[in-house]
């Protein structure tokens, strides 16, 4: 189980969106210095955030900007952006059915419940994981670092 990539490099545009605003045009060129990204990836990215509504960007030359507070943006809404079925893709059940085996009938059956559960729990965590819970502990950690300078 491991939640896409593309997760946490849409949390790293999201904070350096947040950190440039007032000092950079955020473009998906600098993104990609950033983040170590194909600028393509990052470009994609950005638009599913953008259709998600959580960023705007101008068009032309660029330029993202978030378009909600940091305390509105949950970190499952950041994944939502990117995989749209939502968590369930999260846990799969290998494809088993037709089978004369009685397990193989009833694994799916057995799992759905459990599974479910798991991705219910999983999504009530994300949801209490803000964009600005984030950014705090970024800050917490860039005043850590400065100090061991």
């Amino acid at each position: 189980m491991q939640l896409s990539m593309k997760c946490s490099i849409a949390v790293h545009c999201l904070i350096f969106i947040y950190e440039a605003k007032g000092k950079a045009k955020v473009t998906s060129g600098l993104l990609a210095q950033s983040t170590g990204c194909n600028p393509v990836i990052i470009r994609n990215i950005l638009s599913a955030l953008k259709k998600a509504g959580l960023i705007t960007v101008a068009r032309g030359p660029g330029g993202a900007e978030l378009c909600r507070d940091p305390s509105e943006i949950t970190l499952f809404m950041i994944y939502s952006a990117l995989e749209p079925g939502g968590v369930t893709g999260l846990i799969g059940i290998h494809p088993c059915d037709g089978r004369s085996c009685p397990v193989a009938q009833n694994i799916r059956a057995v799992l759905q419940g459990p599974y479910h559960q798991i991705e219910a729990s999983i999504r009530q965590t994300m949801e209490q994981i803000t964009l600005a819970s984030m950014l705090e502990d970024f800050h917490q950690r860039l005043a850590e670092n400065q100090q061991k300078e």
